[in-house]
C-alpha cells in the first residue's frame, strides 16, 4: 500500500512544476485581452455565420467581423521580429485583409457587413472625430498653440523636399520629371484616395482632355506605397525613441520648460466615469457636423474646421473641464481599443492590391520611398532645430504622405502617438488640399 501511495504521488503534478506550468500557459495565452479558449469559440461562431450566410449585414456583423481579426493580427504584429520594430500591428492589419480580399477569400456577406460600417455608417470618421475631440480638449492649451503655430514649417520644407528628392530618384530610374511629379509625388502627398487622387484624377482628365476613370489606377499604387513606407518610417522612429528618449516628446509636439504638457491634469487623475465619456460621444459628433456645416459655408474641408472648432472650444475654455475628461477618456478608450481593427477594414476596403500589382516595379517602389524618406527627415531636423521633439515632429510631418485619415490612423498607430491626431489631421487635409489645387494648376502650365 504505502509503494502503491509513493507510485500515485509520483504522478500527480506538482504546482509548479512541468505539467501544471504547461496547462496554466495554455489557459493564460491571450489574444489581445481574450483568453486563447474564448477567443476561438467567438472566431468560430462569426466565422460559420458569415459561411452560413446569417451575419447580420450591418454593425454588429461588420464590428464582429474587424474586431475579431484585428485583435488577432495585431497579436501577431507584435511578436513577429523586426516586423514588430517598424509596426508590425498596422502593417499586418491593413495588408493581410487587403490580401484576404484580393484573392477573394473574404465572402460576400463578410465584405457587405464590413462595408456596412465602414462606408454607410461610416466608422472612419466617428473614430477620427473622437481622437481629435479627445486629444484636443485633453490637451495644454500652452502646448496646443505653439504646436499649431509651428508645425506648418517643417510640413512645408517637407513637401518642397520630397517634390525635389522623388523628381530626381525618378529622374535617375528613367522617369520623365512631369511623370513622376504628376502620377508619383502629387499622389503620395494629395491627401488619400477620397480627399486626393479622385480630385487629382477629375483635374487631370480635364486638363488633358480624358475621362478620370482612367487616372485612378495610376494614382492609386503611389499613395499605397507611399503610406506603407511612412508607417514603417514611424514604427522606426518609434523605436529610435525608445532607444533615445530625448529626442521624443512621447506624442507632443513642442518642448515645454514645465514638462511635457500634453494632457491636462484634470483630465488624467480623475478616474473614468461612463456618463462623462457618453457626452464625450456627443461632443465628438458635434464637432464634426460643426465641420460639415462649416464646409456648407466657407467650402473648406469639413475635418479641417472639425479640428478648427475643436482647438477654439479648448483655448476659450468653451465647455466644463469635467466633459473635456470625458472627451478624454472616451479618446483614450476608442484609441486603445478599436485601431486595429478599424485598420482591418480600411485594409478590406481602401487598399486595392489589385491597382497596386498592375504598375509597380522595383524602381517605382524606390522613387515612393525616396518621397516618404525625405519628407519624414525635413520634419525631423527641421524640428529639431524649432525646440520640437524631432521625432514627433517628423511623424506629424510624414502624416503628409500618407492615405489621409487612413494614413493617419496606421502611421499614429505604428508609433504608438495617437494623441498627434489633430497636427497630423492638419498635415493630411491642409497639404493634400494644397497639393492638389497646385498639382492642377501646374499641369495646366505644362501641359
Amino acid at each position: 500500500m504505502a509503494q502503491t501511495a509513493k507510485k500515485l504521488e509520483s504522478l500527480t503534478p506538482i504546482p509548479g512544476g512541468s505539467g501544471a506550468k504547461s496547462k496554466f500557459n495554455l489557459l493564460h495565452i491571450n489574444i489581445g485581452v481574450i483568453p486563447l479558449p474564448l477567443y476561438l469559440c467567438i472566431a468560430t461562431v462569426v466565422y460559420l455565420a458569415t459561411v452560413y450566410e446569417v451575419l447580420p449585414t450591418d454593425m454588429i456583423g461588420g464590428f464582429a467581423i474587424i474586431i475579431t481579426m484585428g485583435i488577432l493580427l495585431g497579436e501577431i504584429g507584435m511578436k513577429i521580429p523586426v516586423l514588430k520594430d517598424i509596426g508590425g500591428p498596422a502593417i499586418m492589419a491593413l495588408l493581410v485583409p487587403s490580401i484576404l480580399a484580393y484573392f477573394n477569400l473574404i465572402n460576400e456577406t463578410g465584405m457587405t457587413a464590413v462595408t456596412q460600417l465602414m462606408k454607410s455608417s461610416n466608422f472612419l470618421y466617428l473614430y477620427i472625430s473622437i481622437l481629435v475631440a479627445g486629444s484636443i480638449l485633453g490637451m495644454n492649451r500652452k502646448v496646443l498653440l505653439q504646436g499649431f503655430s509651428k508645425m506648418f514649417v517643417p510640413l512645408v520644407l517637407g513637401t518642397l523636399a520630397s517634390v525635389g528628392a522623388g523628381v530626381l530618384v525618378g529622374m535617375l530610374f528613367g522617369y520623365s520629371a512631369k511623370h513622376t511629379l504628376f502620377f508619383i509625388v502629387v499622389p503620395i502627398i494629395g491627401g488619400g484616395i477620397g480627399e486626393g487622387i479622385l480630385p487629382l484624377s477629375i483635374g487631370y482628365g480635364q486638363v488633358l482632355g480624358a475621362d478620370a476613370e482612367t487616372f485612378v489606377g495610376q494614382l492609386i499604387p503611389a499613395a499605397v506605397i507611399g503610406n506603407i513606407a511612412a508607417i514603417i518610417c514611424a514604427g522606426l522612429l518609434s523605436r529610435l525613441g525608445t532607444k533615445k528618449p530625448h529626442l521624443t516628446g512621447n506624442g507632443t509636439l513642442v518642448k515645454s520648460k514645465g514638462g511635457d504638457g500634453i494632457t491636462e491634469s484634470t483630465t488624467i487623475n480623475k478616474p473614468v466615469d461612463f456618463p462623462l465619456m457618453g457626452a464625450g460621444l456627443l461632443i465628438a459628433c458635434t464637432f464634426f457636423i460643426v465641420g460639415g456645416l462649416g464646409h456648407m459655408v466657407l467650402g473648406m474641408p469639413g475635418p479641417v474646421l472639425m479640428i478648427v472648432a475643436a482647438a477654439l472650444v479648448k483655448c476659450f475654455k468653451l465647455v466644463p473641464a469635467k466633459i473635456e475628461q470625458g472627451a478624454h477618456h472616451m479618446y483614450k478608450f476608442v484609441s486603445s481599443s478599436l485601431t486595429w481593427p478599424l485598420m482591418v477594414g480600411l485594409g478590406l476596403l481602401y487598399i486595392p492590391l489589385e491597382d497596386v500589382v498592375k504598375i509597380v516595379t522595383p524602381s517605382y517602389i524606390v522613387v515612393c520611398v525616396a518621397v516618404v524618406v525625405a519628407m519624414v527627415a525635413t520634419g525631423y531636423f527641421v524640428g529639431k532645430l524649432m525646440n520640437m521633439h524631432p521625432i514627433d515632429s517628423a511623424i506629424v510631418t510624414g502624416c503628409h504622405s500618407g492615405l489621409g485619415g487612413t494614413g493617419d490612423v496606421a502611421i499614429l498607430s505604428a508609433s504608438n502617438r495617437m494623441s498627434l491626431m489633430p497636427f497630423a489631421q492638419i498635415a493630411t487635409r491642409l497639404g493634400g488640399a494644397a497639393t492638389v489645387i497646385l498639382a492642377i494648376m501646374l499641369l495646366k502650365l505644362v501641359s
